[in-house]
């Protein structure tokens, strides 16, 4: 028997476009215990003696026409129901159509409109449910109502008191808002603000899930004949959960054509029952289909339209003749240095040629960063992001090579007696080429011989500093020929690791199809580019011979070398 039953009761999760409240679904629920043929036919012989009973005392006659009473409710729908239920449709369980059915009894504005519904159901045809109720995302019935919900076991769904459900727990714990409200002291901290071993029950009253959900639950009243609207006897049969993002949870899930679902009922007459669910929402017409695909189009179309509004049809190009320079970099991380608590000051040199925008600052200051120890250095991590636009402008009449932007550098350390030191000097010389570039600079600082220096740096701070930053390469106030630093002592200190993301943007790499030489061209009339690209090719291609003559030179035997040797000194 257990191969005839659906045994899987785990939840479902759909998606859908479509609203939820189209969304329909058919339950019916079945009585198969043996006793239930037995039960029916005494319950209809008893009831064919009232009725004969009742015609012999009592019979209503109009005219020709003898008018029979109208059978009960209850005579129909003990063994079995079916029913198509709608999203968030409400029907009333026996317990609420007669709690409901009293005015005094309704307090809240919910009960009251409930009130008003089953005076109307009693002015019409009357319920069209008996033992199928729901109970809508609206009510609160954990509050009043105890139910309990059918767990899982090897073969069937029990409704035993096995607990409350999850939602009727949160429901239960959830603070209720107060109706007066005391202004609090802040003044006062809080105790214990922080639990570090929190309880199951803490856990419960104090982290209570309050998701955007709307929830259905469709319920059954399993109680024996005559007997309906008891708080035991109610089912969980079924549970919808959905969201504003189209998400159906549905448990159990359809039976989508399999077996239906055992139901098991607990007391001394365990009795059996059998549920189905199935969706029976209606499906979209093609021409409905076809509208909407068109409306989602048109949508679609309109929204890419406004975008395409906002950005603009074209990029913002620099004028022609200009090259523009973006460059996102970041200071990652500094290692080497003598001193803890570092950080970095950094400012941008323009050459000739060279501008940026007015408010754009071109120099900068890290946070201070403690070093970590990584293998056998110290590391001090900044990731330290900034950024650089500049645009150079080409002259006709220069016809040297143009030069890139430098990004000067100085590393100092600030411990907590606030003495600062100068820990080194770097510069970085931006790339010529777009892209991604990582590169480490290597720094050094001035030194000055003698103890007393050295107890300076110390005990009180401060070491010998560069009056000009741009010293460390060559300093943009010097016009001569020759740059002479002898005997100016310095020492090697640690090193600085850039990334950086470089842009160029021009009229000339618009049309990536022409030839290099009108490439070529084209960055000539931009600034002579091409003239520095050249002398970079001819120094890389003197380089790559070099080492290939010290290579060779490696296996010659020694004799030949020598001959060779002097070969090439009587030539030069």
């Amino acid at each position: 028997m257990a191969e005839a039953w659906n045994t899987d009761t785990g939840e479902s999760i759909y998606r859908t476009r479509d609203a939820i409240k189209n969304m329909k679904i058919r339950v019916r629920i079945e009585r198969l215990t043996s006793t239930a043929s037995l039960s029916q036919h005494l319950q209809q012989q008893v009831l064919s003696q009232q009725q004969d009973q009742r015609k012999k005392k009592k019979k209503k006659k109009t005219g020709d026409i003898e008018l029979e009473p109208l059978a009960s409710p209850g005579q129909k729908g003990d063994n079995e129901e079916e029913l198509v239920i709608g999203w968030q449709e409400k029907l009333f369980s026996q317990y609420e159509y007669e709690l409901f059915q009293n005015e005094n009894a309704c307090q809240s504005h919910l009960e009251r409109q409930y009130h008003s519904e089953i005076k109307a159901l009693n002015r019409g045809k009357g319920r069209r449910n008996i033992r199928i109720f729901t109970y809508t995302d609206h009510d609160r019935y954990t509050n009043f109502v105890p139910f309990s919900q059918p767990q899982r076991t090897e073969d069937s769904l029990t409704t035993g008191k096995s607990g409350p459900s999850f939602l009727a727990e949160r429901m239960a714990n959830a603070r209720h808002r107060r109706q007066e409200r005391h202004a609090l002291d802040m003044g006062v901290p809080k105790s214990k603000i922080i639990n570090w071993e929190p309880t199951e029950e803490f856990i419960r009253n104090s982290h209570v899930i309050n998701n955007a959900t709307q929830t259905m639950h469709i319920m059954g009243d399993l109680g024996p004949p005559g007997r309906l609207g008891q708080k035991n006897n109610e089912c969980l049969l079924l549970t919808i959960k959905t969201d504003g993002n189209g998400t159906v949870i549905v448990k159990p899930d359809f039976n989508k054509g399999k077996e239906p679902f055992r139901i098991v009922t607990e007391g001394d007459k365990k009795e059996v029952w059998c549920l189905q669910a199935e969706n029976v929402s209606e499906a979209m017409v093609k021409e409905d289909q076809d509208k909407e695909l068109h409306m989602y189009r048109d949508l679609y179309v309109r929204h890419k339209e406004y975008l395409n509004s906002l950005v603009g049809p074209d990029f913002e190009m620099p004028p022609p003749g200009t090259l523009r320079y973006v460059m996102n970099g970041e200071i990652v991380s500094a290692k080497g240095f003598e001193y803890d608590n570092l950080y970095i000051h950094f400012f941008m040199e323009l050459p000739n040629n060279w501008s940026s925008l007015p408010f754009l600052p071109l120099s900068g200051v890290t946070q201070t960063c403690r070093t970590k120890a990584v293998g056998k250095e110290d590391v001090a991590f900044f990731s330290f992001p900034f950024n650089f636009e500049a645009f150079y402008m080409s002259e006709k009449e220069s016809e040297g090579i143009p030069q890139w932007p430098v990004l000067y550098f100085k590393v100092l350390s600030l411990d907590s007696w606030q003495r600062y030191r100068t820990e080194g000097y770097g510069y970085l010389l931006f790339p010529a080429v777009p892209g991604k570039h990582a590169v480490t600079c290597h720094t050094w600082r001035p030194l000055q011989t003698g103890t007393v220096s050295a107890l300076r740096r110390f005990f009180i701070g401060g070491s010998p500093e560069l009056e000009d930053p741009s010293y460390v390469r060559i300093p943009g106030t010097f016009k001569g020929e020759r740059l002479s630093r002898f005997g100016f002592s310095t020492e090697s200190s640690g090193s600085v690791t850039f990334n950086l993301h470089c842009i160029q943007q021009a009229h000339a790499f618009v049309d990536a199809i022409v030839l290099k030489k009108r490439r070529q061209k084209v960055v000539d009339q931009l600034g002579g580019f091409s003239q520095q690209g050249a002398v970079c090719n001819i120094l890389e291609a003197f380089q790559r011979a070099r080492r290939k003559m010290q290579e060779a030179r490696e296996s010659l035997p020694q004799d030949l070398l020598n001959a060779t040797k002097l070969q090439i000194e009587s030539t030069a």
